[in-house]
């Protein structure tokens, strides 16, 4: 198993649709010439951007947590090109990109350096063979002040790794019906 470059990337997201919309280079500025943080095609990596449609934690409803029996409204919905998160809260989003993850491929999604520094920590679950669908991103929080999410702009890193020719896996996540294929929108937790 071997991590892809961005010539794979490249292929795989023009010749197979692996990623829509697809940036093949890198993006650091807006139309308006502003800086943005980067997205697009990197080294080894595809820099994701999140959409203008987040969930944030809330307690007003002194709800517990159960991912079992999960309460949508644990959440408040804001549709904006910023969002803040609450001090030690997190919030969920969706990326801009859909993937077709093929076969013989499992990815790794890291967050980027420029919102870890600033104490954002990006948590996603790897996305695995012959899973499609817009990505959910969580993002906590960890500081004691409000963090500012930007939406449009890089978030989070995919790392690709595509097994050996011999090796593809028996069942894949379609073969299985997973619970999360083909995901739309920001997708809350399923059992």
């Amino acid at each position: 198993m071997s991590i892809k470059s961005d010539k794979w990337i490249r292929r795989m997201a023009e010749q197979h649709g692996m990623i829509e919309p697809f940036e093949p280079g890198q993006v650091r500025q807006n139309a308006s010439g502003e800086r943005i943080v980067s997205y697009g095609t990197s080294s080894y990596g595809y820099d994701i951007r999140c959409a203008p449609e987040f969930k944030v934690f809330t307690n007003i409803h002194s709800t517990v947590v159960d991912p079992k029996n999960f309460d949508e409204n644990s959440f408040v919905d804001i549709n904006k090109d910023v969002c803040v998160i609450p001090p030690n809260s997190f919030a969920l989003a969706r990326t801009l990109e859909y993937f077709r993850i093929p076969r013989n491929v499992l990815t790794i999604c890291l967050g980027k350096s420029t919102y870890a520094r600033c104490g954002i920590i990006v948590n996603v679950t790897p996305f695995e063979p012959e899973w499609e669908g817009y990505v959910t991103l969580e993002f906590s929080n960890t500081t004691p002040l409000p963090a500012k999410i930007y939406a449009g702009e890089g978030c989070a890193q995919v790392l690709f790794f595509e097994s050996d020719k011999d090796d593809v896996c028996e069942t894949s996540y379609k073969d299985r019906g997973g619970k999360y294929q083909n995901q739309v929108g920001v997708t809350l937790p399923k059992t």
